[in-house]
């Protein structure tokens, strides 16, 4: 439950910050100049905050849409993400949010129209296929039945042919795509990783069956499915973890209409790093067999290199490797 809500004086009396408003109606409202003014100020505890955050309404006035990095995509060359919310409903112990953020509170920009304008005008700059992903600094679906975003921008991206959407998640509110119409250009990608992990590091997210599930249930009312399995965990039953994991998903998913498969291996920012362990130092994650290489924190190369081509060659066995794409 949401027990603040603070919200920018420019966009008081959005008509969207009224409708999320009506949803908490004890919340309090306190007033800011700018969301930064609360988000980013200093000694704050994300690990405290996680546990009853509050709510921050702003309006996002600039780099709304902002080029991918190197190696992330699937397929495409016109690669860019947009994050209409900052921070997640998750608690995933491997997210990189929470060594990035020095706070947990929820930041959702109201002024999706921007969002919209600034996509439809990248798109139309290129007569290749440009990629928008959602969900890197957030989960694109689960706050959706009070930001209702994907809901606008559904009805926007099915009338860009060349603007590609890709949303990912974690979440099984799927409502939003159940009351809309398949169409070509949008991917709901499902991030996955074995249930036993999933048990063990993705905390308050919805059960692996119950993703599944969900996937299932999109994919047959004819939704392009696609599956994120990153980052890869290794464990000392990997294998095995990771070749269950795959059987469960093709025994209910069609790998004939499979969009896409991408998968990258665990590695952090080094100061991102740092912060996690000082907020979870008895984490088991962290003390893995886990190394510096650079500027990145993660697996010795070979072990990564192994777990890889393991999950590339177990893939095989349901997909053509076109339909795969690793992150690097």
């Amino acid at each position: 439950m949401i027990e603040n809500i603070y919200i920018e004086e420019e966009i008081f009396d959005h008509p969207r910050t009224r409708k999320i408003v009506s949803r908490y109606p004890n919340a309090s409202i306190i007033k800011c100049e700018r969301y930064g003014n609360v988000f980013n100020s200093n000694a704050q505890n994300f690990r405290i905050q996680k546990k009853q955050p509050s709510l921050i309404l702003a309006k996002k006035n600039s780099g709304r849409i902002l080029e991918t990095p190197v190696g992330y995509g699937i397929g495409g060359t016109n690669n860019y993400y947009f994050s209409h919310m900052l921070n997640c409903l998750y608690d995933c112990r491997y997210c990189f949010l929470q060594g990035m953020y020095r706070s947990a509170h929820y930041v959702v920009f109201v002024n999706y129209e921007d969002f919209l304008d600034d996509i439809t005008q990248l798109s139309n700059q290129t007569t290749e296929p440009a990629w928008f992903f959602s969900g890197y600094d957030c989960d694109s679906l689960g706050m959706e039945p009070v930001t209702e975003f994907m809901s606008y921008a559904l009805q926007k991206f099915s009338n860009l042919g060349n603007a590609h959407l890709e949303i990912r998640t974690k979440s099984t509110q799927i409502r939003t795509l159940l009351n809309h119409e398949a169409f070509d250009n949008c991917v709901v990608a499902y991030s996955f990783t074995p249930a036993k992990i999933a048990n063990a590091l993705e905390h308050k997210v919805p059960s692996f069956n119950k993703r599944v599930n969900s996937a299932e249930k999109l994919q047959k009312l004819g939704w392009n499915i696609g599956l994120r399995l990153d980052p890869i965990i290794y464990t000392d039953t990997f294998e095995s973890d990771y070749s269950g994991m795959l059987q469960t998903i093709f025994a209910k998913l069609d790998a004939r209409k499979i969009h896409s498969v991408s998968y990258g291996p665990f590695r952090l920012p080094r100061d991102f790093f740092k912060k996690m362990v000082k907020l979870y130092p008895r984490e088991k994650l962290f003390a893995g067999p886990l190394t510096e290489n650079g500027k990145l924190v993660s697996y010795e190369k070979d072990l990564e290199e192994k777990c890889q081509h393991f999950l590339n060659s177990e893939l095989l066995k349901y997909i053509d490797q076109s339909q795969i794409f690793p992150c690097s």
